[in-house]
């Protein structure tokens, strides 16, 4: 116990140490064997946060093996080498580190927060995890129960229920069309066979990016990543093709007893990578984003208390891109709230946008950008993300001169070019009052 505190009070202290901007030192690193990697050096405090990222993530499933991926990640710490679930756990926790694995669409996740005088021992352990796994069949099938049991619980609620039909409806058969973690009926066929091979198929050197911050040196940092990441095999699976998204607007309603209605609404987005992407976060954050001055906040909520809350985001995957919302509201007023989002998007698209709007997203977009980097965790996190977005390493530095570069003309122009209120689609879970499915 007192290991674990001291490790969090080390941490603590670490985001306090650390300078709330965004002007921050990245170097470059390639190891002796090659593996490239970014890193923020501080030898402030004693402690060091590691992350790493394999592309391609549940969506490499392979065909009728539906949540192999995510049960394979969650099954990464239930034993390595010669320790077994429980003496791995044990193992860790006194060390004081944190090992943590996961997988969405997109990517394998690891992340890894570690103090100097441990960090040698913390990576032997995180070593046999990445490339000794045990998935023993007692602990396979336990991680399969909890694994079913949310599942079974996701059938239940009726915002999983609208997220799984949005998807559906969206990518079809693509991967990005069905919940990562499979269905019940797919996780309960999966074998050892098979969550061996998706570690084999998802966790290779061709697909590998690292970002570390912290008590670490750009030497030290590669003989690490050697050690760690060499044995992994050179090549995985192949990655999934883009995703072809549904842009025919439209509702859809499905049944679910209850006072209330879940909605998802949305339609194409814009890549990373596209060079109205500033403009396009800033009319976001206008639209619907996360202030309660957003437009549809101030319209929905507080003018006509619709609803108790709407949001809404840009969705930016590597395969697809979404403009997506969501809110909720009782059954009697759902109708109404969808006839206000159509017209505020309506509204915007039609260029109804000021330069007050303007000034006040960027404020808070340039505002709260250099807030994310507040601890070695955050900034290791962030610069991985980086790496997977194709950014360079000086993009903290330029990216608030970006936002700044965008005009009121940019706005209305960038609105008019992807704002289509004709394209949204609605996707509701309840019993909305006086509304029927389109198709």
């Amino acid at each position: 116990m007192i290991l674990r505190l001291t490790l969090a009070a080390i941490a603590f202290a670490a985001t306090l140490a650390a300078p709330l901007r965004a002007e921050i030192a990245i170097q470059e690193v390639t190891s002796p064997g090659g593996i490239k990697a970014w890193l923020v050096e501080d030898h402030n405090i004693p402690f060091m946060a590691l992350e790493i990222r394999f592309r391609g993530g549940t969506s490499l499933d392979q065909p009728g093996k539906r949540g192999a991926v995510n049960l394979m990640t969650a099954t990464l710490e239930e034993g390595a080498g010669d320790l077994d679930a429980q003496g791995f756990a044990a193992a860790r926790d006194g060390l004081a580190a944190r090992i943590g694995f996961g997988a969405n669409s997109d990517e394998v996740s690891i992340s890894v927060q570690a103090l100097s005088e441990n960090r040698a021992e913390a990576m032997d352990l995180l070593r046999l995890a990445l490339t000794e796994p045990r998935f023993d069949a007692e602990a396979v099938e336990r991680v399969k129960g909890q694994i079913l049991a949310g599942l079974r619980a996701d059938e239940r609620d009726p915002s999983a229920i609208a997220a799984r039909l949005a998807r559906a409806r969206s990518y079809g058969d693509h991967p990005y069309g069905s919940a990562g973690d499979g269905t019940t009926d797919s996780v309960t066929a999966l074998t050892r066979d098979d969550v061996l091979a998706a570690w084999q198929g998802a966790m290779a050197r061709d697909r590998v990016y690292v970002a570390a911050a912290g008590d670490i040196t750009a030497d030290e940092l590669g003989l690490l990543l050697d050690k760690l990441l060499s044995d992994l095999p050179e090549t995985g699976w192949p990655l999934p093709p883009p995703a072809t998204l549904n842009t025919a607007g439209g509702l859809f309603v499905e049944p679910f007893p209850g006072p209330q209605s879940v909605v998802l609404f949305g339609h194409g987005g814009i890549a990373f990578d596209d060079p109205d992407f500033f403009a396009a976060s800033l009319l976001n954050d206008i639209l619907g984003g996360g202030r309660f001055s957003a437009r549809l906040m101030s319209e929905v909520r507080d003018k006509r208390g619709l609803t108790y809350g709407i949001g809404t985001g840009l969705s930016v995957r590597d395969l697809s891109a979404e403009w997506m919302g969501q809110f909720q509201a009782s059954n009697d007023k759902v109708a109404e709230a969808i006839t206000v989002v159509r017209a505020e998007w309506a509204r915007m698209a039609a260029g109804e946008i000021t330069e007050t709007d303007l000034a006040t997203a960027k404020t808070y977009m340039t505002g709260a950008y250099p807030l994310r980097f507040d601890g070695n965790d955050a900034i290791a996190n962030i610069l991985v993300g980086m790496q997977m977005l194709g950014l360079p390493s000086d993009y903290p530095k330029t990216r608030n001169d970006k936002v700044n570069a965008v005009t009121l003309d940019d706005l209305k122009r960038v609105a008019a070019r992807l704002l289509k209120p004709d394209d949204l689609f609605f996707t509701v879970v309840g019993q909305p009052e006086g509304l029927t499915s389109s198709e």
